[in-house]
């Protein structure tokens, strides 16, 4: 058993409440079951417990076994002392203030129905994709809409609060933090890291100086990536002229470029090469410095789509790497990268915004772009989709994404809505199966009390 568990059985007030007594023999009555910490300090704030003939206001702290109270090292923080009441699954061991008086403690051993064991026990017990695979259809679309939209607004928050941490990272600057995250975004998934990093090690505002001049832009940029071959007497002139470009910038603005062995190349289509990604960078820095405050301005999701129509440089029009020809194009950003740059830097630095100017038009207008793209698409929003949980937009997919990761993978059953409605619901033995046998309840009550 996980503490979570025994704060959903509170929460939802799922134990018999007659004839409550601490473990050592007074009578409990609970006015008011608080409003649950999700910060550091005790787990309820805000409770109403009668305990014998006294009133007590204050906080509540749970454990499965309260033993695990000087397992967390509660004793020693000041925060603790004032807590009221010690709600555990089974008292294993006396509970002391630091002056010497024993801290009430309720046992919700044996007061915690079979039926709701019983669900608990099969939702963290099992090896399927997702614990609650077998019974996600019992749940009814609007509650499953209502709780991807929260999910939705959490990751959405999430990574606004990393945006914000960007921000303060760079003193503040918006436009400098909106290019990190951008670099960030179009390294994708393999050179994420690597893209981060370079936009780190060349601020933006080395960059403006150079806007003008596409060449400067990118011998900035590549030689800072580390990516610009040695010299070679049959090497390009392109490549010629971009090292002698970056070995005085270098100079001048005080450079050191990243190791070679931080981009990766293996299993990527050539346009997602970091080659092709570093141009497509300099090729948005030279047709505006701005992005950050163009990205405010845009009118819609359709304005911010043609931010990034990039026109790249003659040598990468026809080159995916330094030295090695390819077929001529345009190098564009595919419509999924442009939706992922869209999702993972300008929806939250839109919120960001909004928080910073206490202006909800901006978290509008994130919520309406990620509900104006499509779905995205890969292995895990595919199977959502074959049990029946088909995103029908980006919002959607981001949820969807966000319910498996955090929530599902980490087996949070008690802290998602779909696994609270699950327990809250009757039990119904055609739909789930049996109650546990004695032997697997044996193994409930060894795993609880571990």
């Amino acid at each position: 058993m996980r503490e979570d568990f025994i704060h959903f059985i509170w929460r939802q007030v799922r134990f018999d409440l007659r004839n409550l007594t601490t473990t050592t023999g007074e009578s409990v009555s609970i006015q008011d079951f608080g409003r649950h910490n999700t910060n550091a300090g005790p787990d309820f704030s805000g409770g109403q417990v009668r305990i014998g003939g006294f009133q007590w206001a204050g906080t509540i702290e749970m454990h499965v076994n309260s033993s695990d109270w000087y397992l967390h090292g509660h004793e020693t923080d000041p925060a603790y002392e004032n807590v009221i009441l010690h709600v555990v699954y089974e008292e294993n061991r006396p509970v002391y203030r630091p002056n010497g008086e024993r801290i009430p403690c309720l046992e919700l051993k044996g007061r915690i129905p079979k039926d709701i064991i019983n669900t608990y026990w099969r939702l963290q017990n099992n090896e399927n994709w997702i614990p609650c695979n077998n019974q996600l259809h019992l749940i009814e679309e609007p509650a499953r809409c209502n709780w991807l939209d929260e999910l939705s607004r959490q990751r959405l928050n999430s990574r606004a609060r990393r945006f914000s941490l960007r921000m303060e990272h760079t003193h503040r600057d918006w436009e400098e933090a909106f290019y990190q995250s951008l670099a960030r975004a179009l390294g994708g998934r393999v050179n994420a890291d690597a893209m981060d990093m370079l936009a780190r090690s060349v601020p933006l505002r080395v960059l403006l100086k150079h806007k003008h001049s596409l060449l400067q832009l990118e011998a900035l940029l590549f030689g800072q990536s580390g990516l610009v071959p040695e010299y070679a007497e049959t090497e390009d002139a392109y490549v010629t002229l971009l090292r002698r470009e970056y070995q005085l910038l270098r100079v001048k603005h005080s450079l050191r470029p990243l190791p070679i062995a931080a981009w990766r190349y293996l299993r990527l289509r050539p346009n997602n090469f970091p080659t092709v990604r570093i141009a497509q960078l300099a090729s948005m820095l030279h047709r505006t410095g701005q992005l950050f405050g163009k990205a405010l301005a845009a009118a819609d999701t359709k304005e911010l789509k043609n931010m990034f129509e990039v026109k790249l440089s003659n040598y990468w029009r026809v080159h995916y790497r330094f030295g090695k020809e390819g077929k001529a194009g345009n190098r564009r950003l595919g419509a999924s990268t442009i939706r992922s740059i869209l999702i993972n830097t300008i929806a939250p630095s839109l919120v960001a915004y909004a928080d910073q100017r206490s202006d909800e038009r901006f978290r509008e207008r994130a919520t309406e772009i990620l509900q104006s793209l499509p779905a995205e698409s890969n292995s895990v929003l595919r199977r959502w989709s074959q049990l029946g949980y088909a995103a029908r937009n980006a919002a959607d997919s981001q949820a969807l994404l966000e319910l498996k990761t955090n929530f599902c993978d980490a087996k949070r059953c008690t802290d998602c809505a779909i696994g609270c409605q699950l327990l809250s619901r009757p039990y119904n033995a055609e739909e789930e199966g049996p109650l546990l046998t004695l032997n697997e309840e044996a193994q409930v009550y060894s795993l609880m009390e571990r």
